[in-house]
């Protein structure tokens, strides 16, 4: 599955830091996925998963490979964005095509780098929330030119065509929705409601989960008393937001030195892991995504689907011929992999189970396909 995630922010809010520590992963991990090609601005980087050592421990795979995630560094966005400014439209067909957006937001104080929000070499007061703000109305406007066309185009058919009238309502709720300043994710909605047909065609900016990445200094990398992420949490909280706090400077150094060297520079902070780490996972999980593994002496590999996924539709994940010749699958939860040594030590358990076509695949479910 290709999984992107576009980075968006204003000028000096540490978003091409960011990126390029995200860079340096991908480099240091490029042997797992030697053919891909990667644009100047994207980044494949793998999502940490420890059950996988785990496994590797029990199995002895010639190699392991990890999920992994795409970040897009989304160049371009100023204030009027939405209007052509700067490369605002480049930056809405980028973003346009991401499955979820990371908004790096700053939230250090430092007078030697210029805080910009309207433009100008005039350095503006830190305000993460107005930051976030300028941003979002960029993409609402974006939505609300979107949504008038397509308003007004089913509200002509609507008058000869009545079945076309619930649609025509809809698109008028949302679209006041929009005008009063919310995004589309804000929208209520249910199963059977007209606007639903809307918003998996246009493809809303807004309508896309987002995280919030409250990027601090490398002399408050908890951001623990920090008013500036305290801020930024509450406005997230009102979108059904996540924040995760990253110091972006301190992650492109980390990225860098070994693992050992990792691990001691982190604990010289007082830190047990990456908050990069912690944002690969974080986007991993907001896009609503999950990890099945497969464990045999060639490797150990997590397989990314979407949770609600049946079984048929994961085994075409490895394969398209797994799907269509489905049989059934070999199923058993990593903990009882773990705790019984294996694959033959969980069937002598009975904790090795046949699954049909209905089941719906867990995390961490350890398979083995049976296919035509």
């Amino acid at each position: 599955m290709s999984l992107s995630v576009g980075i968006v922010g204003l000028p000096n809010v540490g978003k091409s830091t960011l990126f390029n520590a995200l860079t340096k992963r991908q480099q240091a991990a490029a042997e797992n996925y030697p053919f891909c090609t990667i644009e100047p601005n994207s980044a494949i980087v793998e999502v940490a998963d420890s059950r996988l050592e785990k496994l590797a421990e029990i199995v002895h795979p010639e190699k392991i490979i990890r999920a992994t995630v795409e970040f897009t560094d989304i160049a371009g966005l100023v204030k009027g964005a939405s209007k052509g400014e700067g490369l605002g439209n480049k930056f809405l067909a980028n973003i346009r095509e991401c499955d979820a957006i990371l908004h790096v937001v700053r939230c250090f104080e430092n007078d030697d780098i210029i805080h910009v929000q309207e433009g100008g070499n005039k350095s503006a007061p830190i305000d993460p929330v107005s930051d976030a703000q300028v941003i979002e109305t960029e993409l609402i406007l974006a939505d609300m030119e979107q949504l008038a066309k397509r308003y007004d185009k089913v509200k002509k058919e609507a008058q000869a065509k009545v079945a076309l009238r619930p649609e025509a309502e809809a698109c008028a709720a949302l679209l006041k929705h929009l005008e009063d300043g919310k995004s589309v994710r804000t929208f209520p909605r249910k199963e059977g409601d007209a606007i639903l047909g809307v918003l998996k065609e246009l493809h809303f900016l807004t309508d896309k989960k987002v995280i919030y990445c409250a990027n601090v200094s490398d002399d408050d990398v908890t951001g623990e008393g920090n008013a500036h992420v305290e801020a930024l949490r509450q406005y997230a909280q009102k979108e059904g937001a996540e924040v995760v706090v990253i110091c972006a400077q301190m992650e492109a150094d980390l990225a860098g030195l070994s693992d050992d060297e990792a691990k001691e520079f982190l604990e010289s902070y007082g830190l047990k892991e990456s908050s990069l780490t912690r944002t690969i996972q974080l986007a991993y999980n907001t896009l609503g995504l999950a990890s099945f593994l497969t464990a045999g002496p060639k490797e150990v590999r997590a397989w990314t689907f979407r949770q609600g996924w049946k079984a048929p539709k994961c085994a075409g994940v490895i394969h398209t011929d797994f799907e269509k010749g489905f049989i059934r699958a070999q199923v058993v939860a990593y903990e009882d992999y773990v705790k019984c040594g294996g694959e033959s030590g969980a069937r002598s358990a009975g904790l090795l189970r046949p699954e049909g076509k209905e089941y719906e695949m867990k995390d961490g479910d350890v398979v083995e396909f049976m296919f035509n």
